[in-house]
């Protein structure tokens, strides 16, 4: 059964997720080290952390007055985001809803915002995280949630939601936030007419795929195009897993695989390999303008999560499966590289009853059914009715039920934000010199001062 595979996949998660826990005085400093280089104001309040975990205490008191609801999803992205708070608004009319959004793909501005924020005492009601280690190992480690326990035994969700997905959401103390989705990262998208057209296929492995790209660029097609900076991480990982396999990647994030091994190595070389072959203008796109690309016909294929399926149906209006075509990145099929996007419950929010009606929308039936078709992402419930979903998404949860799971590192599941963070400066490093061997020695550094493997 499709649970037990995920179960046994993500065991790693949670034994990481402990460790960190463990060492959450360690992630907390960090946080507060890069917060001082902004210009805030950090109260003594919040300099306070809680000394004990918060449970969330369930009343019947009708929700009015406003509730901020915090994310990055914006432009193409929003129309998922605001499916949601018009169901929620006409279930809570006496509310009103700030939609508080920072743009930047994958949150990188958010995030960094979200931070000044929590440290400066002034948390908005619920924020977009992803569930696994930018939760666990950041915000729940540095004790500034609330136990939505009480929350899932009065709504079933215990029954609803996969049992890993709940691992990735707990500790021993607790449940820390509400899925809305689950996400693919791992994934390659075309144009199949144009790949008719040029007389090519899509590559399985990145063998197959220097071949292929050789073929395009003699045509004058770019053979990947890509985008910005955290887009240049999420290609480095579908990089790495197809290389590596799926095995070693997870051993790379429980610590009996060394970032400075030579497998780890040659990951850094092959992906050195792939970047002869995308756009040299990918600093300045956006990740959609790196999906306009393959559309326009100008690359071949790009490498981004299924949110780019939301984008080219909903916003692109093409037909799955005719208007754009979709398979795992090279050397990763049969294996699904998962995100899941949440909301949680931070102390000190100002609004506990419209907060609590906004988390329990979050994780129901109707609500998941409102936000994931036009998202691209699959529902995160067991008992979701696929049928209302397109082509893609049906195929992404036929495969969330028969592949192996792995979490991904640039959206939050297997490396905590200290780590995500650092690897950052790593790829920046690397884009400048392509030095494998010293991008895996200062990756073994970060993964050693973030608890992933011993100093």
């Amino acid at each position: 059964m499709k649970v037990k595979s995920f179960c046994s996949a993500l065991l790693f998660i949670v034994g990481l997720g402990l460790l960190l826990s463990s060492c959450k005085k360690q992630s907390t400093e960090i946080s507060e080290s890069e917060v001082k280089d902004t210009p805030t104001t950090e109260t003594a309040e919040a300099k306070e952390a809680p000394a004990a975990a918060a449970k969330l205490i369930l009343t019947d008191e009708k929700p009015t007055g406003t509730l901020e609801i915090y994310s990055w999803w914006a432009g193409d992205e929003g129309p998922a985001l605001e499916a949601l708070i018009d169901l929620y608004k006409k279930q809570n009319p006496e509310v009103k809803v700030v939609n508080a959004t920072v743009t930047g793909g994958s949150g990188v501005n958010a995030r960094a915002v979200l931070k000044t924020r929590m440290l400066g005492g002034d948390p908005p009601d619920s924020f977009q995280i992803h569930a696994g280690q930018e939760l666990i190992g950041t915000w729940v480690a540095a004790e500034r949630m609330i136990d939505l326990t009480p929350l899932y035994e009065a709504e079933g969700w215990k029954e609803k939601f996969p049992q890993d997905m709940l691992k990735l959401l707990g500790t021993k103390d607790g449940i820390w936030s509400v899925p809305v989705n689950i996400h693919r990262s791992n994934v390659m998208w075309y144009i199949p007419k144009n790949l008719k057209k040029w007389g090519v296929e899509v590559p399985k492995t990145w063998d197959d795929f220097f071949k292929i790209a050789k073929k395009l660029k003699k045509k004058g097609i770019t053979p990947l195009a890509l985008g910005e900076n955290w887009t240049v991480n999420h290609l480095w990982e579908s990089v790495a897993l197809g290389v590596l396999g799926p095995e070693k990647w997870e051993q790379l994030w429980d610590g009996s695989l060394s970032f400075s091994s030579p497998e780890a190595i040659n990951v850094w070389k092959v992906f050195s390999q792939i970047l002869e072959y995308v756009n040299k203008d990918h600093d300045s796109l956006s990740w959609q303008q790196a999906t306009d690309r393959m559309v326009k016909g100008k690359a071949a294929f790009n490498i981004m999560g299924d949110w780019a399926a939301g984008y080219m149906s909903t916003t692109l209006k093409l037909e799955p499966g005719k208007g754009y075509g979709w398979s795992p990145s090279p050397g990763s099929n049969d294996v699904f590289m998962s995100l899941a996007d949440s909301f949680g419950y931070p102390k000190g929010a100002k609004n506990p009853p419209a907060l609590i009606a906004w988390l329990k929308l979050c994780g129901s039936k109707e609500g998941q059914d409102a936000f994931n078709p036009l998202k691209g992402s699959i529902p995160c419930r067991s008992d979701a009715d696929i049928d209302k979903y397109n082509d893609y998404s049906k195929s992404a949860y036929k495969d969330f039920q028969s592949n192996k799971i792995v979490g991904s590192l640039v959206h939050g599941v297997v490396a905590n934000e200290g780590f995500s963070n650092s690897f950052s400066t790593v790829m920046g490093t690397y884009l400048q010199n392509k030095n494998a061997e010293q991008a895996a020695s200062a990756c073994a550094d970060i993964a050693a001062k973030n608890g992933i493997t011993k100093q």
